[in-house]
């Protein structure tokens, strides 16, 4: 009986968490016409909402990523990363770039999953947009290097994989088959792995496929991941539990699915500003 009250209970907050954040989105939505303002509204209420129930070590943000050749990606709506392994975040003329190697997870951020935007002179599908946004961070070269753990060195550890994602209040898809066939659509670096439509569904995909742990080149070697693995298949929430079940699943890649992001190798920066870092005291 009481394992029935406290299941009840927390399905209780998480059903007001949901309710709360859906109204938000509406509000926000309805109180402008004009389309980019509409967006940056919607933006701001999932920016806020993962900034508060997310753990403090992710930081939340809407960002450029740049790498240390000086390469950037496009302009990425929400950026979950991390600033223990990545010391410096850049801002200039009202935009904030963050390095590559601090990047945990990118989202598109849309009022609806069905819709088309014009990517680089092309109609796309939201979703394939949302998925040239999401590869424009991922062909970035990232870097790894050594950490002294417990007074113990240890060597550069793999490139974590960067979740990507789409997040938008409802879905007009008149049959799920439909959106299924778009998400299979996006391959190689523009595949999606997450999202969440508030009004409808969270969501994941499953991939099949592994890093090849013989590739001693690192960014080869999480570049090849993702041009390797084929979609298998799609998961669907049931629409009252949306944003919890993309909150938990989300947690739960970020936590125990990467982890930790690698160490940035700071010399690697240095090296384009003709400066040589010292490494021993």
């Amino acid at each position: 009986m009481n394992n029935d009250k406290n299941l009840h209970r927390i399905k209780g907050l998480f059903s007001g968490l949901q309710g709360q954040m859906i109204a938000n989105l509406r509000a926000n939505r309805a109180s402008f016409d004009h389309a980019p303002t509409k967006g940056a509204a919607i933006e701001a209420v999932w920016l806020k909402y993962l900034k508060r129930y997310l753990p403090n070590r992710y930081c939340v943000d809407s960002a450029i990523i740049i790498d240390h050749t000086g390469e950037i990606s496009e302009q990425i709506d929400l950026v979950i990363y991390d600033q223990q392994y990545t010391p410096f975040i850049f801002e200039q003329d009202g935009a904030k770039y963050i390095p590559a190697e601090g990047v945990y997870a990118v989202f598109e951020v849309k009022p609806d999953l069905q819709g088309s935007a014009e990517y680089k002179g092309t109609s796309v599908s939201y979703i394939q947009y949302a998925g040239k946004k999401i590869a424009s961070v991922r062909r970035l070269s990232r870097t790894s290097t050594m950490i002294v753990d417990r007074g113990v060195p240890k060597p550069p550890r793999p490139l974590t994989k960067i979740l990507g994602g789409i997040l938008t209040i409802e879905s007009t898809f008149a049959k799920r088959d439909t959106i299924v066939n778009h998400f299979r659509s996006c391959t190689g670096i523009e595949s999606i792995d997450i999202g969440c439509c508030a009004d409808y569904a969270s969501f994941f995909v499953e991939y099949d496929g592994q890093e090849d742990s013989d590739i001693n080149d690192l960014q080869n070697r999480i570049l090849g991941y993702y041009n390797s693995r084929v979609f298998s298949c799609m998961n669907f929430s049931n629409r009252e539990e949306s944003l919890v079940t993309f909150f938990l699943q989300l947690s739960r890649y970020l936590q125990q699915a990467i982890g930790t992001v690698a160490a940035i190798d700071l010399a690697s920066y240095a090296k384009n500003l003709d400066f040589k870092i010292d490494k021993e005291i």
